[in-house]
Order: C-alpha cells, then structure tokens, then sequence
C-alpha cells in the first residue's frame, strides 16, 4: 500500500505527467457535461417516464446507451456518441483485408496511416447522418406528442427539427471523436477507448445502488450477499486481466553480423502472441447477429414465430446464451484471421534477418507461427465466450440486470483493457524517470480495446 501511495506521488512530481493527466480530466468533464445537454426541441422532463429510458438499460440500445455513456437514453446532442466512429474503423479495417488500395495504404507507414485516418473521419461523416434518421424516427415513436417541439403530427416528423437534429448529432459525434484524438496526442491513454470506458464507469454507482436496495429488500440476502457478490466481482476481473494480458511467448532469434571492430545481432528475442488477439469485437459481432431475430419478429407476428422467437427473445435463456457463445468462438476466429497475418510477420523477420530456431525462414515460418496462433485462439475464444454470458449466468441467480453488466460481456472486458492500457502509459513515464512503477517487479502491459481504435 505504501508503494503505491509513494507510486501516486511520484506521478505529481513529473510535471509533463501531471499536464496530461489533468488535460485528461478537463476534456473527460466536458464528454460527460455534454451527455446531459438535451436536444433543441425535446423537452427533458418528459423523457424519464418514456420508454427511452426503460429500454436503454438492456438489449441493443442498452448497448449503444452504454457506448454513448447515458446520452442515448437522455436524448443528448451526444448521443449518438462514439459509436459511428466506432462503425466506420471497423468498416475500413475490413477494406484494408480485400481492397488492394487499402493494404497499400496501411503499409505506407506514418503517411498512409493518416490517409486512412481522414477517410475513417469522411465516412464518420456519413455514417452518423443515417444513424441520426433512425434515431429521430425513435425519438418521435417513443417520446410523447408534446415532447418534441414542433409537435409531431401522427406519423410524421416536422422538417425542421429533422433538419436541425441531424445537423447537431453529426457535430455532437464529431466533437467526441474531436476529444477522443486530442486526449490521445496530448493527454494519457486512448481517448476514444478512454471516453467509453467513462461511458461504462458512470452507470456503476446506479448499478451498486440498485443492487444495494435489492439486497436489502425483506428477501434480498442482506449485506452479506452484497460481500459476496463483490467478491465474485473482484474475482472475474482478475480472470478477465488474465485473459487480456495472456501471451504466447515464440523465441526469435537474430543472426549476428559483424561490422568493423562491433557484432550486431546474435541476441534471442521473443515474439508475443495474444491468447485473445481479437480484444472485444466477436462479442460485438455475435451480438449484432442475435439481435436479428428480435428484429424480424417486430416486422412479423410474434405468435408466428413460436418457441424460436421466443427462446432468443430471452437474453438470459439457455439456448440464446449456448448460440451466442458458439458465435463468439467463431467470430473470434474469423477476426484474429482477417487482422493477424503471419505471412507478413514472417517476411519481417526474414527481412531483419530473425528467425525461429529450427523452423525454416518463409513460408516454413508463416505456417508455424499460423499454427501456434489457431492453437491458442481455441482457449481464448472459449475464455471469451465464457465472460460474455456471465451477466447472464449471474442475473440468474438473482443479480439485478444493472449490475450484472459489470460481470462480463462488453462493459468488462473495455473497462480492464483501457485501464491496464492507460496504467501502462503511466507507469512508462515513470520508468523514464527513473522512479518506480507501480509492480516492483516487471511491469504492466496495455492492449488496445478495439484493433486499431
């Protein structure tokens, strides 16, 4: 304790430290002022009795409600939040793996990576437009008549407000990724990573009070469920860093080269392999792909569709949960393929003259590495599927559903890696200075949330 409690005053006493993180601070506060700031034309005090409020607490708008940090549910100018951004690095990902142009662009270095950059940027632009359309059709299907000035005549959506709406949801979504790149260069830590995980942390304490009042209830547990359930808790987050921070270790040795009086090379060196190489989007993927049977069975009659709509209706049911699981694992397969390309580590390698004891360089060493990494994606996607349907697992058992978000699935794994990813980036700018950080030995070891963002 009193190692870190010296480690906490060490960070004080650098100063470009100390600049960055209350920099940091500064723009976190204004992201989370602006999630309260109610649109031009929506009247605020009717939106806590609307559904809105009641359905951004689960199911898919629940999760855009969480990526939003709240703002979808309060009908904020944030709304929208991140989430566009979000949908086009993935979209430009994808065309970085089959369009030629892309792959080139991602090879170029500094250059091309900011090329790529401006394009996410453009088609943030575009995809935040149709998300607002859909979401001003929301906001007058659920919000009352009265609520939204001027008033909604039955099934249509005044001109203006269209008008004005979209055009502040785009700049509101502009203005987070703004915060997001401006945290990243000048503050600490991924901003856009670190905005979301703000997002997930402030629904805590509603989610401890309810959970609270819960157990205090006649037949609740009393504070002795709680401790328990706290524990539990602790005890997940530790898998979950353990899944995170899983590596596969493949020694890699250089050959020596002898220049003037001076040898280079000759040292062995290790290649780490992530046992969850795909961070959190199977989870996102798999969910995009349960929601579509609760969407077809809005447009269809729900009596039609019987025990299949039914069972995947039910976030908490055996069957919804075994296939969601089933897609995990297999969409982790599909994203760690399309992201990680032995080949190219290979060709490195040979390029810088490494290559891995007893395995030839080339396509020897392509198909070694891609053996080993299929061999450790098989443990990390069921690890991964296992975390994902813990809220599930433990609503079961009486959790309440605010609080059995933080036992796994989306909200946890982004809350882990960003904080071990921004304690990194801390801890390096002590070790620069020569003080301690926060292990006594080895140190930490961050990993982006999402492949790129």
């Amino acid at each position: 304790m009193s190692n870190f409690i010296q480690t906490f005053k060490n960070i004080f006493k650098i100063e470009d430290l100390k600049k960055r993180i209350l920099y940091t601070l500064l723009l976190v506060f204004i992201y989370r002022f602006g999630t309260h700031v109610v649109l031009p034309g929506v009247n605020a005090s009717l939106i806590k009795g609307s559904t809105i409020a009641q359905q951004g607490q689960g199911g898919l708008l629940g999760m855009i409600n969480m990526f939003a940090g709240g703002a979808f549910s309060n009908a904020s100018i944030l709304a929208l939040g991140i989430m566009p951004y979000i949908s086009a690095s993935i979209i430009i990902q994808l065309l970085t793996v089959v369009i030629p142009s892309f792959q080139r662009m991602q090879k170029e270095g500094e250059s091309g990576r900011r090329r790529l950059n401006q394009i996410t940027r453009y088609l943030t632009i575009v995809v935040t437009v149709a998300q607002a359309q859909g979401y001003i059709t929301y906001l007058a299907t659920q919000l009352p008549r009265q609520a939204i000035y001027p008033f909604t005549s039955a099934g249509s959506i005044p001109f203006i407000f269209r008008f004005s709406t979209t055009i502040l949801l785009t700049a509101g979504t502009l203005f987070v990724m703004w915060l997001g790149e401006k945290i990243t260069d000048k503050g600490i830590g991924n901003g856009i990573s670190l905005i979301i995980m703000v997002g997930i942390v402030a629904r805590l304490p509603v989610a401890l009070l309810s959970e609270f009042g819960s157990r205090m209830s006649v037949a609740g547990g009393g504070i002795f469920a709680l401790i328990i359930e706290i524990i539990l808790l602790i005890g997940v987050i530790l898998f979950t860093i353990l899944l995170i921070q899983g590596t596969r270790k493949i020694p890699v040795q250089y050959a020596k080269r002898v220049v003037g009086n001076r040898q280079y090379g000759g040292v062995r060196q290790y290649l780490p392999l992530k046992v969850n190489a795909a961070g959190v989007m199977p989870i996102i993927f798999a969910q995009a792909i349960m929601f579509l049977p609760i969407t077809i069975a809005g447009f269809a009659n729900y009596e039609s569709g019987g025990w299949f709509v039914t069972a995947f209706s039910n976030f908490n049911g055996f069957w919804y949960n075994l296939t969601f699981a089933l897609l995990i694992i297999v969409f982790t397969y599909f994203y760690t393929a399309i992201t990680f390309n032995p080949q190219q580590i290979a060709d490195e390698l040979k390029k810088n003259n490494g290559f891995i004891p007893g395995i030839k360089p080339g396509k020897k060493t392509a198909e070694y590495i891609d053996t080993i990494m299929s061999r450790i994606t098989l443990p990390g996607s069921i690890f991964l599927a296992i975390i994902a349907i813990l809220p599930a697992i433990v609503s079961n058992f009486g959790i309440t559903s605010q609080f059995a978000q933080f036992y796994g699935g989306t909200s946890l794994l982004i809350l882990v890696g960003v904080v071990m990813d921004t304690l990194q980036q801390i801890e390096s700018h002590l070790l620069m200075r020569h003080y301690d950080g926060f292990m006594k030995k080895g140190k930490l070891k961050g990993r982006s949330v999402y492949g790129g963002i």
